[in-house]
Formats: C-alpha cells, structure tokens, sequence
C-alpha cells in the first residue's frame, strides 16, 4: 500500500509518527479551543492466548475502514461537542512492541479528551473492517475483527458506557 498523506482519518503501511497525529488532531479542533489531548497508542504485544507472538499483518479494507473512522469522528463530535478526533492505523507488517494505532483526541476539557478517545477505539474494535493475522511460535490465525453494524444502537451504548465509566 503506497503510504497516504497524514489525513484526520487514514490507514498507513508506516510506522506511526504519534506527534503528527495529535498535531492533526489540534489543528482540526482549532487553536485556541481545546485545553486537552488524550491519546491512546495500541502496541503489538509479543504474546496472546498463552502463545509467543512473533509479528502482526494487518490487513483493512480501506473505502469501508475510512468510512468507518468518519462515522466514529463524528458520533465522538455529536457526543462531547468540541472534540476533535484523529485516527492512523497500521497495515502491512507490524513488529512486536510496534504502535498498531493512533488515536488522539483533542477538546477543551480532559475529562472528554479522554472519554472521548476511549470511546473511539472502543468503536474501532466495534465497526472498523479492520483485520490482523498473527504469526506465532508454531503457526498463525486470523483474529476476528469488527463485528457490529455501524448502525447498532445497542453497540454504540456499550462503547459510550465503557468510556464513561
């Protein structure tokens, strides 16, 4: 995949440059109004389910992925008005100890930097078509990715709840 331009919401097959992302976020929140920027970073960990992990593919597709990212931006934006959401995932060959994700969130407050920044990767495990391949000691499997329909109201609680506390 050729890599993409730092956009709001994208997929790259580089590593990921976490400054730049929530340089992303502040711009897009403007200056001068947020006060706060959480950030969550998703790292490749070197064991799952009892087994050595050696490396992680990601694979996306990405029309349906960018949509998917949109969607969560702006159902962040609908619930912590103010906040500004930036979204870069891996594809491609990421190594142990390797940032899969960065998701930073920029507001006027902390308390919705942070909501807001689990809310959405919480949404991204949800709905993002967003698939990894694990290699590990012996063999490989297919973790299982986003299973809910962006529509699903019931979905979308689960998240804001596990954000909110």
């Amino acid at each position: 995949m050729p890599e993409t331009p730092l956009l709001l919401l994208s997929l790259t097959s580089g590593a990921l440059d976490v400054q730049a992302v929530i340089r992303r976020a502040e711009d897009e929140a403007g200056s001068g109004r947020h006060g706060a920027v959480a950030v969550f970073i998703g790292n490749v960990r070197g064991e799952n389910l009892g087994r050595r992990v050696v490396e992680l593919h990601y694979d996306a597709y990405e029309p349906l992925a960018l949509n998917a990212f949109g969607i969560i931006a702006a159902e962040a934006g609908e619930a912590w008005p103010g906040v500004a959401v930036a979204i870069r995932h891996r594809v491609g060959r990421v190594a142990i100890g390797d940032a899969s994700i960065v998701i930073a969130a920029a507001s006027p407050h902390r308390a919705e930097a942070f909501q807001a920044c689990r809310y959405v990767i919480e949404r991204v495990k949800q709905i993002a078509p967003v698939w990894k391949r694990e290699i590990f000691e012996g063999g490989e499997a297919w973790i299982e990715g986003a299973t809910a329909d962006p529509s699903d109201a019931a979905a979308r609680k689960a998240a804001y709840e596990r954000a909110c506390g």
